[in-house]
């Protein structure tokens, strides 16, 4: 692909070419660092995948002055979703082995709430570990806020500010 110009008539790289250089520069890199973190080839493949899928939606192609240390943050982000994931489908795994076999949901309804935890893991990630916790309890246990506030050795007036944190952070996910 050819440079373009740019409004003040510059030069500026096309930038699929500048993805596609990235790419053959440090892909086999990539990949290679992915599976000493991962020990699956598989997973390492797919994560490097991954990694320049998110190189090439960025909305504005990135200066990178160090390649490989941005290609592995972004894989390192990944990484962590992908083991976030897998630990969400174990809870989830361990509480479908707990009820009887008549009781466990067809497996399309299984993935639609795989689907949904992960989804609400993400809307809630970064919120700390005792407003989700707050969050969950409330939402899922149904448990009062008394009892939360216990639970976690806080106020009840804290609960609640947990509470509209998590929720104000899912109206924001949902627009």
């Amino acid at each position: 692909m050819s440079p373009r110009a740019s409004q003040g008539g510059a030069i500026c790289p096309d930038p699929d070419q500048t993805v596609s250089t990235l790419y053959r520069a440090h892909h086999a890199w990539l990949a290679g660092w992915l599976r000493m973190r991962l020990d699956d080839r598989h997973d390492a493949a797919d994560l490097a995948h991954d990694t320049f899928i998110r190189v090439l939606q960025a909305k504005q192609p990135p200066a990178i002055r160090e390649p490989r240390t941005y290609l592995a943050t972004i894989a390192r982000g990944l990484v962590i979703d992908l083991w976030r994931r897998r630990a969400l489908e174990q809870a989830y795994l361990q509480v479908l082995e707990s009820l009887p076999e008549a009781c466990h949901p067809s497996l399309e309804a299984q993935a639609l709430i795989k689907e949904r935890l992960i989804k609400l893991d993400r809307m809630l990630d970064g919120l700390g570990r005792k407003v989700k916790r707050a969050f969950l309890m409330a939402m899922i246990e149904g448990a009062s806020y008394p009892v939360i506030a216990e639970s976690l050795g806080v106020s009840v007036r804290t609960v609640g500010d947990y509470m509209a944190r998590a929720m104000a952070r899912c109206c924001e996910m949902v627009d």
